[in-house]
């Protein structure tokens, strides 16, 4: 039986896997862009992997395709509408103060640091259902999938802020605070599964729609951001996708 500290432990090491993506920003000023990217992808892969294999198939054997589709859809649109809530401010000039930025990359920062906050979200949802759901295998797998995708999340999170003066150290902090609510919502996540079986198809497609939405619309399109990189992010996709099936079968195993 797995539990509510264990799911708070899983989501906390998720949480602290984004300062890695800040941690080369200690020694060098920029980062490599076309192996960020290459991170996305295969990130990206390994969030769909985990989507498609371990959440929304379980899903449809718990409770049948009606609960988990309304889920998928439900997942999609709140994901849909806060990144639209976050768009709808790109051009405001106001900015929340970041210590070290300049005054003028300050309103660009805070935009960013909003966004991934709010990206943070439906990752800690993920790992509260799938603690919830008693699966070990499967809390194994989202912890590492979503670990590996904050790597390169927390590279981008870094690199504007690096770019703006700010120190190598405070790239780590800033990155890791961008994933502050993976731990808090996989608390009600985790409880309202444990406390409503029924509800555990629904939750699994909530889960798997949110992930799919944030690989579909942020992950692979930043992994492809300039034309020669098309077939490199599809591989590298590819690569991670079954990397996650086949660690999978040998968990299951």
């Amino acid at each position: 039986m797995l539990t509510l500290p264990q799911a708070i432990v899983a989501a906390t090491i998720t949480m602290l896997a984004t300062g890695l993506g800040g941690l080369p920003f200690v020694f060098v000023r920029r980062f490599p862009d076309e192996v960020a990217r290459l991170g996305w992808a295969v990130a990206g892969g390994m969030m769909l992997s985990a989507s498609v294999f371990n959440l929304i198939i379980p899903g449809v054997a718990e409770g049948g395709i009606t609960p988990v589709a309304i889920g998928v859809l439900a997942g999609t649109a709140v994901f849909g509408l806060a990144t639209t809530l976050i768009s709808g401010h790109e051009h405001d000039e106001r900015g929340l103060p970041v210590p070290g930025a300049s005054v003028q990359g300050s309103a660009r920062v805070a935009l960013i640091l909003g966004t991934m906050f709010i990206h943070s979200f439906p990752e800690g949802l993920a790992i509260g259902v799938a603690y919830g759901s008693g699966e070990a295998a499967l809390a194994v797998l989202i912890t590492i999938a979503i670990s590996v995708h904050n790597i390169p999340e927390g590279v981008a999170v870094s690199l504007p802020l690096r770019a703006e003066g700010v120190s190598g150290w405070k790239c780590v902090g800033w990155a890791i605070f961008s994933s502050l609510p993976q731990p808090i919502a996989a608390i009600p996540a985790f409880l309202a599964v444990q406390a409503f079986r029924p509800v555990l198809s629904f939750a699994f497609g909530l889960a798997a729609g949110a992930m799919f939405f944030l690989v579909l619309s942020e992950m692979i399109p930043e992994s492809r951001s300039s034309e020669g990189q098309r077939l490199t992010s599809a591989l590298a996709a590819m690569v991670g996708f079954l990397a996650l099936m086949v660690l999978q079968n040998v968990l299951v195993v």
